[in-house]
């Protein structure tokens, strides 16, 4: 009888526990899908670059080519965009019908809510043992919660595409590392290729991770047989082919139609017979600093008039320098009435760069690239909610957006700090984890005009870590032990697996 007690209080704790888990999954996908929802009918909109992607999928439908029309009316070939995204849309337009962006915000919606659950199940697989079962848990509510990542899912923008192939990449490691099969071999080799289809700096994720499927990888404890390194070898050389094939035909794509070895995208989104501004972007990386700037001036010009009082002090360190600036700007916004930076200009743009280069070289190199990227890390991700009220510390100006964006610094700060305290307990792939995003910091040091979506790509990353140490925060400070059916029960034998 007692033995029959026992084996009835164990069932009823299993069917406890596996009921704690599925409402715990349930209320995270509908409330992480309830706030998309939200979102989409309050903050959904057609911008420029959606604008561009989709007339590249238009003409790949129409004509079957990748083409798009320029401001001059022509509808010329282009490589300013990858095709990741473009074919994506032109997928959608096919089945849902031309320019309908809206379907494309389902189907990512739909997407970003199956990555988390992905995510989910990675911080399950690299959580120390004792955390595993709150890890998933941790991890899918930080990922379908998180405002920045949500509201990007809602736009026809690469960014919800991206971090779901970010997802899938993260999750097919963590189980190659558990068993190397074919299948997370082959999810892994598609989801970073398509990741570099979408943005040209998405190709750093293959390059952090790529190593985490093979460096270390034991059969239990032992080393791998001859027949399991050639199996590995087999993997590693199907998966490679399969990543680069993609990139073989654009390459000779754009060598074919623009004579130029271009396997990703032009530095500065602009086809082979179109302008760059090297002296423009040059000067102005020698005081950008913050997103109000990138907004305010960066963005605009040329296009329009630059206007004087936008610059923050720092673009002057003297009165000369003041004079020689005021006159160059004073040329650029006559010429064409502000809508091209002609040579001339650009050159002089250049030579002022240099000049203030020379003059202050740590800060150029060193300084603003860090206070740059602690923009793009800590700064209130409210570009999309607002477009007034960017310079979000003057409360006297803009109360409410002031108030919002505390709070929303407050948030990205937990998230930073939750996503510290999982990496301290030094889970399975830690030291990948740290060093993708030490990689892409370094790589968004080297751009003029910060943005806070470029830090975007780490928060797979950060869901995951902050859900393992979430999960810490739990265990130590769980609540009384609970009583079950009149037996005293641990608390940790409730959490769910």
């Amino acid at each position: 009888m007692e033995a029959d007690s026992t084996s009835q209080s164990e069932f009823e704790i299993d069917l406890f526990k596996r009921r704690l888990k599925a409402i715990s999954i349930a209320l995270a996908v509908a409330s992480g899908t309830m706030m998309r929802l939200w979102m989409f009918k309050r903050y959904y909109q057609v911008g420029y670059d959606s604008l561009v992607y989709g007339g590249i999928a238009k003409h790949l439908l129409q004509q079957g080519g990748y083409l798009l029309t320029r401001s001059s009316g022509e509808i010329l070939p282009t490589m300013i965009r990858l095709p990741g995204y473009p074919f994506f849309l032109a997928i959608c337009f096919r089945l849902f019908g031309t320019e309908n962006y809206a379907s494309a915000v389902w189907v990512q919606i739909v997407l970003e809510m199956a990555s988390c659950l992905l995510l989910a199940d990675c911080a399950r697989r690299i959580a120390p043992a004792a955390l595993r079962r709150w890890a998933a848990h941790g991890a899918l509510w930080l990922a379908a919660l998180c405002p920045f990542t949500a509201i990007y899912a809602v736009q026809p923008l690469t960014e919800s595409l991206t971090l779901s192939s970010i997802a899938l990449a993260l999750w097919s490691v963590a189980c190659f590392r558990e068993r190397a099969g074919w299948t997370p071999a082959l999810c892994f080799a598609v989801s970073v290729s398509y990741t570099a289809l979408l943005r040209p700096d998405g190709a750093l994720i293959a390059v952090a991770l790529a190593p985490a499927m093979v460096i270390g990888l034991k059969r239990g404890e032992g080393k791998p047989s001859p027949l399991k390194t050639t199996r590995l070898i087999r993997m590693a050389v199907v998966c490679t082919l399969l990543v680069l094939a993609p990139f073989a035909f654009w390459t000779a794509r754009n060598w074919r139609v623009f004579h130029v070895f271009q396997p990703l995208a032009p530095r500065y989104a602009n086809d082979p017979d179109q302008t760059s501004y090297p002296g423009w972007q040059r000067w102005v990386k020698t005081w950008s600093l913050d997103f109000i700037s990138t907004f305010d001036i960066y963005w605009p010009v040329p296009g329009a008039p630059l206007d004087l009082s936008k610059l923050p002090s720092r673009a002057f360190d003297s009165p000369e320098e003041y004079a020689k600036t005021v006159a160059l700007i004073s040329a650029y916004n006559i010429e064409d009435q502000a809508s091209d930076i002609v040579p001339e200009v650009d050159e002089r743009f250049g030579q002022l760069a240099e000049e203030r280069i020379h003059a202050h070289p740590a800060r150029y190199y060193l300084w603003l690239p860090l206070g740059r990227l602690a923009d793009m890390w800590l700064r209130p991700r409210i570009e999309i909610l607002y477009d007034d009220g960017l310079d979000w510390w003057r409360y006297s100006r803009h109360p409410l957006q002031s108030r919002v964006s505390w709070a929303l610094a407050g948030l990205n700060l937990l998230y930073l700090l939750l996503a510290a305290a999982g990496i301290s307990l030094r889970p399975r792939l830690w030291p990948w984890l740290l060093t993708y995003m030490l990689m892409r910091s370094a790589l968004l040091m080297t751009i003029e005009s910060p943005e806070t979506r470029y830090t975007l790509e780490c928060f797979p990353i950060l869901f995951v870590l902050g859900g393992i140490g979430l999960s810490a925060g739990w265990r130590r400070f769980a609540g009384p032990t609970p009583i079950v059916e009149g037996n005293i029960v641990d608390s940790k034998t409730l959490l769910p697996n």
